[in-house]
This record gives structure tokens, sequence and C-alpha cells, in this order.
């Protein structure tokens, strides 16, 4: 079944910029893209980010992870405020054939950043860790987080590069489970092909400080492809990768396939 849906996306998106190539770029395709490349700026976005994790414990099964991660920026006069909550919607394999479906743990950064700012820009800000998991024995860890955030943004020429990394400690929660002390972060990368096309990379990195030494990180490489197209008045970017560990404690994922879909409202908010 996660074949045939994997395999629906994939058409969906080769349809999606045959649709695009087809009806022509929009004119501000190239800025937009730009624009949601950049994690500080003020452009109102709703992405789905779909991820296939294949290989994960004795059974080698897979760990479909959706993400819903809207950005909401609020412009001021000095100061531009971020809001980046990260909803996972997860399907957990459990045994041979079975699997625990729901709401995993929520994830809330919030950014402050100059409003006045050139190629260069950054923020930082608090980041909180909540305790949402619709089945917490198999989807959560029933721990309250927080802890410092902090992103990075440049702009040089048809390439756009940065960060945002991140460390959160658990302050509160059930007794009986396991504390958290976890860094992320994710790197990027992108050059920009002109019409709203990209070609880039964006890994996740994860570490487990708590966990023993040699289990710790988990690193992928890989790349991806995105485009920006517009169905009727609603701008869109639509974006395929692949990555692969090249470290990853025992039992994890050997690669990983993304497609995301993401809704853009550039007239909510400009930088």
């Amino acid at each position: 079944m996660r074949r045939v849906l994997c395999l629906a996306l994939v058409v969906a998106l080769t349809l999606s910029l045959a649709t695009a190539a087809a009806l022509g770029a929009e004119p501000d395709a190239a800025a937009l893209a730009k624009a949601i490349q950049n994690p500080l700026a003020t452009v109102t976005t709703l992405p789905f980010q779909f991820n296939w994790n294949p290989g994960v414990g004795a059974y080698d099964r897979t760990f479909f992870n959706l993400n819903v991660q809207p950005v909401i920026p609020f412009a001021g006069e000095k100061w531009n405020v971020i809001n980046r909550p990260i909803i996972p919607i997860n399907s957990v394999p459990s045994g041979e054939t079975e699997s625990t479906f729901g709401i995993g743990d929520t994830t809330y950064q919030l950014f402050f950043s100059p409003a006045k700012a050139g190629k260069v820009i950054w923020g930082l800000g608090p980041v909180a860790y909540l305790p949402t998991a619709s089945n917490p024995q198999v989807l959560g860890t029933g721990k309250w987080g927080a802890g410092p955030a902090g992103v990075i943004f440049i702009m040089a020429g048809k390439f756009t590069m940065g960060g945002v990394a991140s460390n959160v400690w658990s302050f509160a929660g059930a007794e009986d489970r396991p504390d958290i002390n976890a860094f992320t972060a994710q790197w990027f990368l992108n050059y920009n092909l002109g019409g709203g096309w990209a070609l880039g990379t964006a890994p996740v990195v994860t570490a487990n400080w708590e966990a023993d030494s040699g289990e710790q990180w988990t690193v992928p490489w890989g790349a991806q492809i995105s485009k920006v197209t517009k169905f009727g008045q609603q701008h869109v970017n639509v974006l395929l990768g692949y990555y692969t560990n090249s470290e990853v404690p025992t039992g994890g994922a050997d690669h990983q396939v993304r497609f995301q879909v993401n809704f853009l409202y550039p007239n909510m908010g400009k930088r």
C-alpha cells in the first residue's frame, strides 16, 4: 500500500511539473522560490512533508512520517517574529507486520529576526517540545522540553544557503520515561535555475545525547529538486528528494524518500 501511495505521489509531482511547464512560469516564481528557501522570510506557507524511511528495525520495515509545518510570520518595524510549529503524523512499525499510526509530539520554534536585513539574515529564539502524541507510549516521549534555536540565511546570486539548529532538554513529564537531550540541525544549499526551479540539499542531522556512544547520530546526505508553480490563484511549491544515512543508530532507517507540497500565501506578508 505504501509503495502504491509513493508511486501516486511521484506521479502527482510529475504531472504538476508538466502542467507548470505547459502553463508557463509565473513572473514572480523565481523570487518566490528564493523567498521560501529563507526560513525567516515573511511569507506565510503551509508545507506538508511526506517522508518514507525504509530499513527500520529487525524486520526492515518502513517508518512513515508526515510533517505538517506551517510558517506564520509577523512583520514589525524593527523585528520580525516567525512562528514555526512542526506537527508530525507517524506510522511506526511494531513487530513483523503491525504499525501504530497517529499524531506525534509537537515541536514549536519561535524566531526573532531583524526587519532590516541584507544578504545575510539571522534569527534567534526558543524552541518548545510538547507531548501531544495520540499514543504517548509508542508515538511520543511523554515529556515537556525546551531549549534555544538559531537560524542563518545567506543569498549569493542564484545560490541560497544556511541552516537551522536547536537543542531541547526535557524539564517535566512522565517520570518513568527517558529524559530528552536532543540536537537537531538542518543545513541547506540551493541553486535556483530560474522560473521557480531549484536544485538543492536540506538534510536533517540529529543527535540524541542520552544514547550510548556510537548510537547518538543520524547523518543523512542527498539531494532534492523543487518547482514553484500556480494552480488557479494558489501558489504551490512541489519538492522531491532522496537522502541516505551515512551514520545511524542501530535499527534506524537506511535512507529516506521525501515528497513535499507547500502552499504559499505571498500576499499575507513579504520581507
